[in-house]
């Protein structure tokens, strides 16, 4: 198995190869893989100026913004999870999460003013590269757009004739071909391991809040948002979900955490699984 890591999606991502491929037919394999790992990061970035994602949270409330086809699909995912999941989903968490300090402010300028809310309707797709911003939101998109860009690695793998492979952004993984067994931490003690599975095909992401969890004001924070009330989803809990894609288990484990139901019925749609430890 060649390996091969490099930093992107606010991670480590790990490529893993099992094919017996000749050097150069390695190599090519994994630049094609990381290339499709950085042009999501560059498209979707909420730090990055220039990504689609800063142009809606700059633009005014009424404006059609052009962005690219990768954009517009996780975009169109993530509205049809937020209809599925009665709004357990919801990629307008951002001006909660610059309030507590997770996220800056898309402008130097411009506060959060902590008021929590999204107020008027989401956002709509008039074309296959572009979003009418219809209310004054922010969107974030980290809770979705980590998997497709794992998603996306795969396919370019697969393009270079890759079999058996493993792409993992900072546990959000997908597995390619031959079985792999996956590790996940203890989320009472992050640094051990509390079960395994393994994967043949298949995708699985984790959340949890043991290592964005702080204090703030008096209350307990993570980078987990409950969407319907505002609040931080900061127990002692992770939260699991084996799909066939990485783009739903990564986004499936905010549902799955703000329901704290591992048998909720917006996982039957996308063929998933989850499991609370």
């Amino acid at each position: 198995m060649k390996r091969r890591a490099q930093p992107a999606l606010g991670t480590l991502v790990e490529i893993s190869i099992g094919d017996d491929l000749d050097e150069v037919q390695s190599q090519a394999a994994f630049r094609a893989g990381f290339a499709a790992i950085h042009a999501i990061h560059q498209l979707m970035s909420f730090h990055a100026p220039d990504s689609d994602i800063s142009h809606y949270n700059h633009a005014a409330v009424g404006t059609i913004i052009d962005i690219h086809t990768h954009t517009a699909k996780v975009l169109a995912a993530a509205r049809d999870l937020y209809q599925q999941s009665g709004g357990l989903f919801d990629i307008r968490i951002a001006r909660q999460l610059v309030a507590w300090d997770y996220l800056p402010a898309p402008l130097p300028d411009i506060s959060s003013d902590n008021q929590y809310g999204n107020a008027g309707e989401m956002y709509s797709l008039p074309s296959a590269a572009q979003v009418h911003k219809q209310a004054d939101d922010w969107l974030d998109v980290g809770g979705i757009a980590k998997g497709y860009a794992v998603d996306c690695a795969i396919a370019a793998l697969q393009a270079c004739g890759v079999q058996h492979a493993c792409v993992n952004a900072g546990g959000d993984l997908r597995v390619l071909g031959q079985a792999q067994t996956v590790l996940i931490r203890d989320p009472r003690q992050p640094h051990s391991m509390a079960s395994q599975v393994q994967l043949t095909g298949q995708a699985m992401a984790t959340s949890a809040s043991y290592f964005s969890r702080k204090g703030s004001a008096g209350k307990m924070r993570s980078a987990l948002v409950h969407p319907l009330t505002g609040t931080s989803i900061a127990d002692q809990h992770s939260y699991t979900v084996i799909s066939p894609l990485c783009m739903w288990a990564d986004a499936l484990t905010k549902v799955i955490a703000a329901s704290g139901n591992a048998q909720h019925p917006c996982l039957r749609p996308y063929e998933a699984e989850a499991f609370i430890i």
